[in-house]
Formats: C-alpha cells, sequence, structure tokens
C-alpha cells in the first residue's frame, strides 16, 4: 500500500535556523548528490525532454544554491553530450554561490532577482523550457499546482524529477556518500566558518541527525505520478506528459516528470526531434 503524501517541515526550510546549519546541510546534500552520481541517469532523459520541447536554453526554477545544475552540467559533459544552458532563479537568490558556479561553468547563468516560480515573467520565460530539479516536493500542492498551471499558461516544457520516491528507506541509498560529504565539508566549503567545523566534527551526532530527519522528510513530501497526473489533468488534451524512472549507485531509484505542448513534439518537418544521446 502506497504511503500517504506528509507535508512535514524540513530544518532547511526553517527562518530560525541559522546560516551555518543551513550551508552545512545544502552543501553535504550537493556534494552527496556529485560523489553518488545520482543524476548520472537522469541525463538521457533529460536529453529526450529538450529534444522534445526543441530547445536547448532551461530556466532552473527553485535552484537553491545551485548544486543540481551544476552536477547535471558536469554529467551531460561526462556522457559525452553538449550540456543544456540553465539560468538559475529562485525567490531567495543565494548570489555568491550562484555566481562562483557561473564562472566555472560557461553553461550556467543566473539571474540574481527574486523570481516566483508560480508566476515567470514572460521576458525571462520565453523560449526557455523550465526545470524544478530535486525541489518539487517543497511546494504544498495548491502551490506546486499552480506552478504548473503558469507554465501551461505560457506553453512552456516543463521538467520535474526527484532523486527518490516516497519510499523513506531509499534514502539509505544516498547515506554513504551524505555522511562523507557531511565529514569533509568544513575543508571543502567555499566559505569555511568554525560553526560549520563544529557542525561537522565536535556535533556529528546533532547535525546527522537533522541532515537525516530532512533527508527521510523529503521523501516523505515527494509527489507520486497519480498526483501529478491529477495536477496537469486539466492540459491533458494540449500538452504530452511523461513519467519515467531513473537509477543510481546502490540502488537509488528517482523519477521524472515532464510536459511539453503538444506542437512541440513533433519537429516541422514531421518527424520527431531526435534525442542527442542517441547512438
Amino acid at each position: 500500500m502506497p504511503l500517504p503524501r506528509v507535508h512535514a517541515f524540513e530544518f532547511n526550510d526553517l527562518t530560525w535556523v541559522g546560516s551555518d546549519v543551513r550551508d552545512t546541510i545544502v552543501e553535504s546534500l550537493s556534494r552527496g548528490l556529485r560523489w553518488g552520481r545520482t543524476l548520472h541517469g537522469m541525463v538521457e532523459p533529460f536529453a529526450e525532454f529538450l529534444s522534445a520541447a526543441g530547445t536547448r536554453q532551461v530556466l532552473d526554477l527553485c535552484a537553491g544554491a545551485g548544486g543540481p545544475a551544476e552536477i547535471l552540467v558536469s554529467e551531460f559533459r561526462r556522457s559525452g553530450a553538449a550540456p543544456p544552458e540553465l539560468l538559475l532563479t529562485d525567490l531567495f537568490p543565494r548570489e555568491q554561490a550562484w555566481l562562483r558556479i557561473a564562472a566555472r561553468e560557461r553553461a550556467i547563468q543566473a539571474e540574481l532577482s527574486s523570481v516566483n516560480a508560480a508566476s515567470i515573467p514572460p521576458a525571462l520565460g520565453e523560449g526557455r523550457a523550465r526545470a524544478i530539479i530535486n525541489a518539487f516536493h517543497h511546494f504544498p500542492p495548491e502551490l506546486a499546482r499552480s506552478i504548473l498551471d503558469d507554465a501551461v499558461r505560457a506553453r512552456a516544457p516543463v521538467w520535474i524529477s526527484e532523486p527518490f520516491e516516497r519510499n523513506p528507506l531509499q534514502f539509505l541509498s544516498f547515506a554513504p556518500f551524505g555522511l562523507a560529504a557531511l565529514l569533509a565539508n568544513p575543508v571543502l566549503t567555499p566559505e569555511p566558518t568554525l560553526g560549520k567545523a563544529f557542525l561537522a566534527w565536535g556535533a556529528t551526532p546533532f547535525t546527522l541527525t537533522l541532515s537525516a530527519w530532512d533527508g527521510f522528510v523529503s521523501t516523505l513530501r515527494v509527489y507520486d505520478e497519480a498526483e501529478l497526473r491529477s495536477m496537469v489533468r486539466p492540459s491533458e488534451g494540449d500538452y504530452r506528459w511523461v513519467f519515467g524512472i531513473y537509477r543510481y549507485t546502490l540502488g537509488g531509484k528517482g523519477y521524472y516528470f515532464w510536459g511539453v505542448p503538444s506542437e512541440r513534439t513533433t519537429a516541422p518537418n514531421g518527424r520527431t526531434p531526435r534525442n542527442p544521446l542517441a547512438r
């Protein structure tokens, strides 16, 4: 029997949590995603999405600290394919983190003004697909539906993916990489502080408890296929919606869900757009 969706709190979302705690969780998560090759299996379906969308320009909504975007671009390069061009956006931009990423990765740029994912300015969205990577579970159902509705109104291709399904045990596949990333964070963080060192080395059980809570709660907040399709049901005649599973290290399993306006699924010559990763 499927688990019900539970929209419990995550420490990373709480405004009163200190920046050292929040940054430690986010930085360790991003590094764990990279070390665990968690987004490796997402490259091929994302390439298929871009092909169907007819664009390589992507508005990365809810980009957070920018870790998933940078990891995805690096995985494209490792696969031998040209990466998409991502523009980082968020309601609360992480200016310093984004500028560091943009300086070392030419495929990524940053929009430093606040951007509401449920109300994208036309000038910003024009010609771009939209993507929410590892973050859609943060939104309660009404807001999640509003984000999808805004994309449909703008006739924008939209991608959603999560590294877990709604199963807390799946978080265990990430745990070894997350623990290693936490212990290494004081040395590898771009902004070292005594607080981060204490959290990783002096208060390890406390920090692990916070991180484990956020990880397990994230899996309980993930939407399943039926819930996602329910959100987009009014657009089913005008959009093509695709749901799928991708896999990664240690038995990890994530999902993706994407939609494109029906007329975008075929090229002007009547042929299906080519997947750039196809051999």
